[in-house]
């Protein structure tokens, strides 16, 4: 308390009488209160902001079947889980926020980005495009089972991302690109040899033949193709992109879709039919055995002046018996033609309009893996079961 009377140099100090009031210092409470209502308000801002983005990924997460796939991992009993639920927060650290220059490739199912993980792992994150909401009990078992498969011949997912507003996969990443930018957009031709070729042709049959039959439960792949087989850092490959693929009941014989694949590689069965099944994937593997063989892309191209799709060339080749014309010029002094021509018959067979008179995946791969190393046995079936598709 301050005695006035003692302060007061003016006026009449003999009826000046102290009081007990208290003065307030009033312009600094009132920046003192200021910042403090500042304060607090900017506390309730990040508060809010935090918490609705909370629930934004509590929605999301529910949306996309979060739940649902937390279901069916707990109800797996003596497996040992490879897929993990990644935070948005971790893969948009591990992605530099999806940036464009992590940007590995643009595909029909999404964007996928190169990432870091926080151990230094580097993987593939791959941005879905949006999910009809009817399809979401189906993408959930497609990663649930995807999670189970241990392939080397098949791309690893490493888990997933549903806090966002499409759902996020991470793979494994694999350096060398695929193999239609091998064949097509390679400048060393060094590298594209016949035995690699026929190598990469039996990892991807072995690879399929796995999920049509020794997986857990039969597995159509539905887009088989060259840009769909990986390269790792020796050149095996590794067969990627499941967005469209489907699992199905062991008695099951087909899907009845509406027709989705790429133009070139779809099955003129199921294109007319509209039910896939396990040798609709033989067929489009018979279209990726004559890329590799004449390093021809399969969408219509022109040849002596007409249009024609690359099924239609190769068979009206080997028709005319002119088989050596229509090798890559880069392999024809490099393979073997005996070779060849067994691996062309055993194309023809893949390519059979029929499908009931196609080689299952099995097959394929059994008889590649004995054409490589030569089998007699392999090249009388082989051509044996070209004459009589004719």
């Amino acid at each position: 308390d301050i005695d006035e009377c003692k302060k007061l140099k003016d006026g009449r100090p003999e009826v000046c009488v102290n009081s007990d009031q208290i003065c307030l210092n009033t312009p600094g409470v009132s920046i003192g209160l200021s910042v403090l209502m500042v304060g607090v308000g900017i506390w309730l801002y990040i508060f809010i902001k935090k918490y609705r983005k909370t629930k934004r990924r509590e929605k999301f997460f529910k949306r996309n079947g979060g739940l649902l796939l937390q279901q069916q991992l707990d109800s797996r009993e003596g497996y040992v889980e490879k897929a993990v639920v990644f935070s948005s927060k971790e893969l948009e650290k591990a992605t530099e926020s999806f940036s464009v220059n992590r940007v590995l490739g643009h595909g029909g199912q999404g964007t996928v980005f190169k990432g870091m993980l926080a151990d230094g792992r580097i993987v593939a994150v791959k941005k879905s495009k949006l999910v009809d909401q009817d399809k979401v009990e189906e993408f959930i078992n497609e990663v649930s089972i995807l999670s189970l498969i241990n392939h080397r011949n098949i791309v690893n997912i490493l888990g997933c991302c549903l806090e966002t507003e499409v759902p996020l996969l991470v793979y494994e990443y694999i350096p060398n690109g695929n193999l239609f930018q091998l064949l097509h957009e390679e400048d060393d031709h060094t590298l594209i040899t016949w035995e690699l070729r026929l190598r990469i042709a039996i990892d991807t049959a072995g690879a399929l033949s796995y999920l049509h039959s020794a997986a857990a439960s039969p597995i159509y792949h539905r887009d088989v193709k060259s840009s769909n087989i990986l390269l790792d850092e020796n050149y095996r490959a590794k067969v990627s992109d499941f967005g469209t693929s489907r699992s199905i009941r062991v008695d099951q014989t087909h899907l009845t879709t509406a027709v989705i694949g790429t133009t070139g590689y779809v099955d003129p069965e199921y294109f007319q039919s509209c039910q896939f099944t396990e040798k609709s994937d033989v067929y489009s593997f018979g279209v990726v055995l004559v890329e590799l063989m004449t390093g021809e892309k399969p969408f219509a191209f022109q040849r002596f002046g007409e249009n024609r799709t690359l099924v239609t060339y190769f068979n009206l080749a080997l028709k005319e018996n002119r088989l050596y014309d229509i090798i890559d010029a880069r392999i024809r002094n490099d393979c073997k033609l005996r070779q060849v021509m067994l691996i062309a018959n055993l194309a023809k067979r893949c390519l059979n309009l029929n499908g009931k008179k196609r080689p299952s995946m099995r097959e394929v791969w059994s008889q590649l893996e004995s054409s490589r190393h030569g089998d007699l046995q392999t090249e009388v079936e082989v051509l044996s079961s070209d004459d009589d598709d004719d």
